[in-house]
C-alpha cells in the first residue's frame, strides 16, 4: 500500500505511521513549576540529537506542564524508563490537574540533582541533567491541527548506578530499558537481545 502522509488517507483502523519508526526511546522528563511542584511525563519522541557537547530533545504536543516548566525554569531531567518500572511510567502520563505531582500519583521517589533543580526519578539507573536551550516550534499542516514543538536541552550532568556499570562500561541491557512501538506495544532491551558489529567509520579509507 501507499498513502499521502499530509492527507493521511491510509484508510487504516489506526494510523500506521508511528508503527514504522521503531523503536523510540522514552525520555522520562522531570521538571519543576515556578511554584516548586515536580511533574513528571513520559516522551516517546524522545531522541539524543549530538554527543560533545551532549544535547537531547523531546518533542511535545499540545500545551504541556512539562514544556512550560522547561521554557520557564531552564532545566529539566530525563530518567531513564525500564521494564520494572513500565507501569510507574505509564501512570505519569495520566492527565493530572495542574499542580499535582506525578511522582506522588505513581509512587515515585524524587532525588536530588546536581546542577539542576528539579529531581531525578530515584528508582531509574540512570538521569540525564539537562539546561534547557531552545525550543522550535514545527509548522502544522492544517489550521486546526494541534501545535507541536521539539524542546531541546545541553546534557550537563549524568547520573549513573553504579550498580550497572562493568569493567568501565554501562551495562545498558541489564538496565532493561523500554522503548515505544506503535499503538499501546512497548519493546525492552536485555542482554540476550544486543549484539555488537565493527564500526564500519573507524576502519580506514581505501586510497
Amino acid at each position: 500500500m501507499f498513502y499521502d502522509a499530509l492527507q493521511n488517507n491510509h484508510g487504516l483502523r489506526h494510523d500506521p505511521f508511528k508503527a514504522l519508526v521503531t523503536p523510540r526511546p522514552i525520555g522520562w522528563v522531570s521538571t519543576l513549576s515556578r511554584d516548586g511542584v515536580a511533574n513528571l511525563a513520559p516522551y516517546s519522541f524522545f531522541a539524543a540529537v549530538s554527543e560533545k557537547p551532549a544535547y537531547v530533545m523531546f518533542a511535545a504536543s499540545g500545551s504541556k506542564d512539562t514544556r512550560r516548566n522547561a521554557e520557564e525554569t531552564g532545566e529539566f531531567v530525563c530518567s531513564v524508563a525500564t521494564y520494572e518500572l513500565r507501569e510507574q511510567m505509564n501512570l505519569t502520563a495520566t492527565g493530572l490537574p495542574h499542580g499535582e505531582s506525578e511522582f506522588d500519583y505513581a509512587g515515585l521517589s524524587c532525588a536530588p540533582s546536581h546542577f539542576v533543580r528539579p529531581p531525578r526519578v530515584a528508582e531509574s539507573p540512570a538521569s540525564l541533567e539537562c539546561r534547557y536551550w531552545s525550543t522550535i516550534e514545527l509548522p502544522p499542516v492544517t489550521p486546526d491541527a494541534k501545535p507541536h514543538a521539539i524542546v531541546i536541552g545541553l546534557v550537563v550532568g549524568i547520573y549513573i548506578d553504579e550498580a550497572f556499570i562493568d569493567d568501565g562500561m554501562v551495562a545498558t541491557g541489564r538496565m532493561r530499558p523500554i522503548a515505544r512501538l506503535g499503538y499501546r506495544d512497548y519493546a525492552w532491551i536485555g542482554p540476550e537481545n544486543i549484539f555488537a558489529m565493527a564500526s564500519m567509520s573507524a576502519r580506514p579509507r581505501k586510497a
